[in-house]
């Protein structure tokens, strides 16, 4: 007889029980529209192994994991080189969630990923649904190189979905002018932290691309780009979403394998559970 103990695949501090949680982790490993360095496909499941570096105690949020109630699902399997049916499968089990009274944590994968979970989402709060994206880039291209399914343009689709008005932008320093030109029309860039309190009262998806972060932090990523957060600025944003009615959240973009150390998956790690001390 095996004795053990065995090493555990699932994100430390999860409930094993998909029916007794509140919100459930998916894994979406999907990065067939990067339009840079690929490899973010491979995030979910390294994300999960060095989730047991941490501690399930945030001090931040002076919460537990276990006060969470959280269940990792694990990773979908997707049709390799199908973007719609990947799409439509996550979409599918994401609407099952919230059918079953529960909340996603999306971990990606490509930001393409959030597009679905947003078109489900707005099936239950066809009202008042407000996407909250920390980000580099704008993501609001029509389309990328003539595809409209694109990574690029991940937040223009969503704003046809919950109308531009209810995306809120963070952190943004890369994009086209036209892209530029919709955030002005719009007024989705938010400055400062205090801007969040307006929308304490709204359902709140909050979607983070690590490239968010500076490349100092973060180089293992798709697409770095120079002049990012550190990660006491992001934590400060966090806090201030503390109290926030969070309906879903997601964290993406991040490509383990570019950064050989190690470090940009163990930060992104704790960003995941910085983020689920929110919901």
């Amino acid at each position: 007889m095996l004795h053990g103990p065995f090493l555990d695949r699932n994100w430390m501090g999860q409930n094993p029980d998909y029916q007794e949680s509140d919100v459930v982790m998916l894994g979406m490993p999907f990065d067939g529209t990067v339009s840079y360095r690929s490899g973010s496909r491979f995030a979910p499941e390294l994300i999960r192994l060095a989730s047991w570096g941490l501690e399930t105690y945030s001090p931040l949020f002076d919460k537990d994991l276990e006060d969470v109630n959280f269940h990792d699902a694990g990773d979908l399997e997707f049709p390799l080189g199908n973007t719609q049916a990947s799409l439509n499968l996550i979409e599918k089990n994401v609407e099952e969630i919230y059918k079953d009274g529960k909340k996603v944590f999306g971990i990606g994968g490509e930001h393409l990923v959030t597009l679905p979970v947003i078109k489900a989402l707005s099936k239950f709060y066809p009202k008042d649904l407000v996407v909250i994206q920390f980000d580099a880039h704008t993501d609001l291209r029509k389309k990328y190189l003539g595809e409209e399914m694109s990574h690029s343009a991940v937040m223009y689709h969503i704003g046809e979905i919950i109308g531009f008005d209810n995306i809120k932008q963070i952190g943004i320093r890369s994009g086209m002018k036209e892209e530029f030109d919709i955030m002005k029309k719009y007024k989705t860039k938010l400055v400062f932290p205090e801007q969040l309190s307006r929308f304490k009262n709204k359902n709140v998806y909050i979607t983070v691309d690590l490239d968010v972060l500076d490349p100092s932090l973060m180089s293992g990523t798709g697409t770095p780009e120079g002049g990012g957060f550190t990660f006491n600025d992001l934590m400060e944003w966090f806090k201030n979403l503390e109290d926030f009615n969070i309906v879903g959240a997601d964290v993406v973009e991040l490509s383990p394998h570019y950064d050989n150390s190690g470090v940009s998956t163990a930060i992104a790690s704790k960003v995941v559970r910085e983020l689920l001390m929110c919901m």
